[in-house]
């Protein structure tokens, strides 16, 4: 019986001890949950510190653009009466660099356009010999095919071209036109 009573005692501290860790453990979530709540809070809400950080940059970043847009307007001519002789002498200067660098960048695209339109004139010219040099030959080739008409094969011309080769080769009569039959018969390319 006494050991029978040891037991229900381990059983009752065991639950008793099950419990508090349940407890605990409950306790010790909810104190994170609360940690972390307080810290989302704390980063949702800034401090005063740094929202007077934030206000010094909107402040300095709003007089630096009212300054840039004021000289971009003196560099546009505008607004000038309020400007003294140094500063309208440092705005000439500031033009003067500026148009110095413009006028530079333009020569410099206007040499590269002629250079790239020089590089294509010598392409075309290298073509135009090209034909020309086709040209020749096939000038050269169609006398060799008058002179050589007798022996010659007439593959790929219409019947129409043929007699009109035939008839420029061996003129046998004379209307004028066998030589224009000729021209529009027989094509250079």
């Amino acid at each position: 019986m006494k050991n029978v009573m040891m037991q229900e005692v381990k059983v009752d501290v065991a639950i008793v001890e099950e419990e508090e860790e349940q407890e605990l453990t409950s306790m010790e979530e909810l104190l994170e949950r609360h940690n972390q709540h307080s810290d989302n809070i704390g980063k949702l809400v800034p401090s005063s510190l740094e929202l007077q950080i934030e206000n010094s940059n909107y402040v300095r970043l709003s007089e630096k653009f009212a300054e840039k847009s004021q000289q971009l307007r003196n560099m546009k001519g505008e607004e000038l009466q309020g400007l003294d002789i140094e500063e309208l002498h440092k705005l000439e200067k500031s033009l003067e660099a500026g148009l110095s660098r413009v006028l530079e960048t333009k020569g410099e695209r206007f040499l590269e356009d002629i250079t790239s339109l020089q590089r294509k004139g010598d392409q075309l010219a290298k073509e135009n010999e090209q034909m020309r040099q086709q040209m020749m030959e096939m000038s050269k080739s169609q006398k060799h095919v008058v002179a050589d008409s007798k022996n010659m094969v007439y593959e790929g011309l219409s019947s129409d071209s043929v007699t009109s080769l035939c008839s420029f080769v061996s003129p046998t009569h004379d209307d004028g036109s066998s030589n224009t039959s000729l021209r529009l018969g027989l094509s250079l390319f």
